[in-house]
């Protein structure tokens, strides 16, 4: 499957521990995400519209209200890379 490169860094930083926190208006919807590393950095590359690609991919998931975090299919579809070696 086709991963766009902001895609792949979003899943590399998921699947190294990181999570993706997020914010929902009155009616439930969720409106902001903010991505953070392990070591609470925050990823400027990950957009909500990102978010929502991996969301529909089903590469991340959420249990019980809390972050999102990387699921098994995206630790499948995420490419090894230098530091997970």
């Amino acid at each position: 499957m086709n991963i766009s490169k902001h895609e792949q860094r979003v899943l590399h930083e998921l699947a190294l521990g990181g999570a993706i926190h997020h914010e929902r208006c009155d009616n439930g919807k969720i409106h902001a995400v903010t991505c953070f590393t392990r070591d609470g950095h925050v990823l400027a590359d990950c957009t909500f519209d990102v978010f929502l690609r991996l969301k529909k991919r089903r590469f991340i998931r959420s249990q019980n209200g809390k972050p999102y975090r990387v699921s098994r299919q995206g630790i499948k579809a995420v490419r090894a890379q230098l530091n997970q070696r």
